[in-house]
């Protein structure tokens, strides 16, 4: 019986690593600063509350209403600033890249 137990103890601890094991390739995260039309907070709210509508892959959006600005950390794998400018528009925000920058970094999952 002892043996059966240790046996189980064993393959759960040897899954559970498995699944812990970081996968694939290190992600490109990209970070934007759109020019947007944002001038009330009904706005910012509006692309705060609908960030599924600017694609996939997004990891952070921050908007600034004195500056103007809507800023979009994204994996570039999986999305663009085009697509983000499309999908700002979906929800009547017009915004046009301001600056990028890329950078590297490893998937925390």
């Amino acid at each position: 019986m002892k043996r059966i137990l240790m046996l189980c103890l064993a393959l759960v601890m040897g899954v559970g690593l498995t699944v812990a094991a970081p996968k694939g390739a290190p992600k490109k995260m990209v970070t934007t600063i759109f020019a947007a039309e944002v001038d009330c907070e009904h706005c910012v709210n509006k692309i705060l509350n609908n960030v599924p509508s600017l694609g996939k892959g997004i990891k952070d959006v921050q908007v600034s209403l004195e500056k103007k600005e809507v800023t979009v950390v994204y994996d570039a794998s999986k999305n663009s600033d085009e697509k983000i400018i499309q999908g700002l528009a979906s929800l009547k925000v017009k915004a046009e890249v301001k600056k990028s920058s890329n950078t590297e970094s490893a998937a925390k999952k």
